[in-house]
């Protein structure tokens, strides 16, 4: 091969790889599209309503066959929590993407949003806690 011929390869190469100043600019890459979980089904779960103060409503979901996870229905969105240890015997759980965290104990429950710290219902009771059942 020649020494022109190998230049005019190698010119030939540079211009193909290399971008052209004519070429359009290239677009920022995308973001990734936030994460939002599913929503998850209710069917044959056995729901319990709570009212709590300032007129709160929560609707929970459970099934006897899973004992480590419940539905939660609040602000008309559903939401998967799962069962979190405790040791003061009082019924915890969290969605850590949602920020949920229900605790429920013998005379109430208490939903808290563990993103603000702070709580977003409180003295919540089913009717038969209500009566004091």
């Amino acid at each position: 091969m020649s020494f022109m011929k190998l230049f005019t390869a190698c010119a030939m190469a540079l211009a193909i790889a290399a971008p052209s100043a004519h070429a359009a600019p290239k677009k920022a890459a995308a973001k990734p599209a936030v994460t939002k979980e599913q929503e998850p089904s209710v069917a044959g779960q056995t729901a319990t309503n709570y009212s709590c103060e300032l007129g709160n409503k929560i609707t929970i979901y459970s099934s006897a066959d899973d004992g480590n996870s419940i539905v939660m229905r609040w602000k008309n969105r559903l939401t998967r929590l799962t069962r979190e240890a405790t040791t003061t015997g009082a019924q915890r759980f969290e969605n850590k993407l949602a920020g949920l965290i229900w605790i429920g104990i013998p005379a109430k429950g208490m939903l808290l949003d563990s993103k603000v710290n702070r709580q977003l219902a409180n003295e919540c009771k089913t009717s038969d806690q209500a009566l004091g059942l």
